[in-house]
């Protein structure tokens, strides 16, 4: 059997989390209970020593994992069409259209956005996340459209990945409320870890979670909803959308975390990520790109106003 190595560096919030939680956040494509097998199989090792599944990781521990390769399927590149908003030779910023998956996984093999980089960068794509995740820095949700960008080699994706832990990244996205909000600025700080009741939800929570800030900005606000910027201080999984749910103004058309249905005909959460801003990982120069408001929620807003 071919296995494929996997290297992942548990930060600040990742202390104490136990050993297969960390790894399952990290690989959400292969089951929990599959992951624990794994560990206690002996081919997931913490700063090169084999540990147990309740292994309690620390803070820049480093977790190396030997994943059968026969389980991933060949991801081959697709003429995808990309609206990108820059490149160079070592980054790539692009705006991802709702309902497109930036990584394969399970269910999702093909029509994701590695699929449409690696055709359009011909391979030229950071090696650092493994062959499902080519490039990928970091990930915003299929319905959730916006800028998201990727490196296209190591010591881009090195940098980049330092400034998200560093927090320099400026990430401002743009939202859709249900129920009116009253305070016109606002900081949301909850920890938020994955759901016991269902692993594919983030829920706020103390056990075993992660520290996870949003600043909130109201811009506008009608009879039952409110429009705001929400910036990103950390970027866990479903930040915004477990924020602003748990404070009891889910996200219209976020059928997950709020009601199962929307009067405006949306699929998924009225969100997308507006602003991103960076230091290049060559000149130190910072840059910052924004994107205009998708076309659907134009028409929202329109029936509100």
């Amino acid at each position: 059997m071919t296995n494929i190595d996997l290297v992942f560096v548990a930060d600040a919030g990742d202390a104490g989390v136990r050993l297969d939680v960390f790894v399952s956040e990290n690989i959400p494509h292969l089951t929990r209970s599959f992951l624990k097998k794994h560990i206690d199989s002996g081919l997931v090792t913490v700063n090169g020593k084999p540990e147990k599944a309740g292994c309690k990781l620390k803070e820049a521990d480093i977790v190396k994992m030997t994943e059968p390769e026969e389980i991933i399927p060949d991801i081959l590149p697709e003429a995808i069409s990309l609206e990108i908003v820059y490149e160079d030779d070592d980054i790539i910023i692009v705006d991802k259209p709702k309902g497109m998956v930036v990584h394969p996984a399970a269910g999702h093999y093909n029509g994701t956005l590695v699929n449409a980089l690696m055709y359009h960068c011909k391979g030229r794509l950071s090696a650092i996340n493994g062959v499902l995740r080519p490039g990928i820095v970091h990930r915003i949700d299929m319905n959730t459209s916006g800028l998201i960008m990727a490196a296209k080699n190591d010591i881009a994706h090195k940098s980049l990945s330092e400034q998200l832990s560093a927090r320099s990244v400026k990430k401002i996205y743009e939202a859709l409320t249900i129920n009116v909000i009253k305070d016109d600025v606002f900081q949301i700080n909850q920890p938020i870890g994955r759901s016991e009741r269902d692993r594919k939800k983030m829920r706020v929570t103390d056990k075993n979670s992660k520290e996870a800030i949003t600043n909130i900005k109201v811009t506008e606000r009608f009879r039952a909803n409110t429009l705001i910027e929400a910036e990103l201080i950390t970027g866990r999984t479903h930040q915004i959308r477990v924020h602003l749910a748990h404070l009891g103004y889910p996200l219209l058309g976020d059928t997950v975390y709020g009601p199962e249905r929307c009067k405006h005909k949306i699929t998924g959460q009225a969100l997308f990520a507006r602003t991103l801003g960076i230091c290049h990982p060559k000149t130190g120069e910072y840059m910052e790109f924004e994107t205009k408001r998708p076309e659907y929620m134009e028409k929202i807003l329109q029936s509100l106003r």
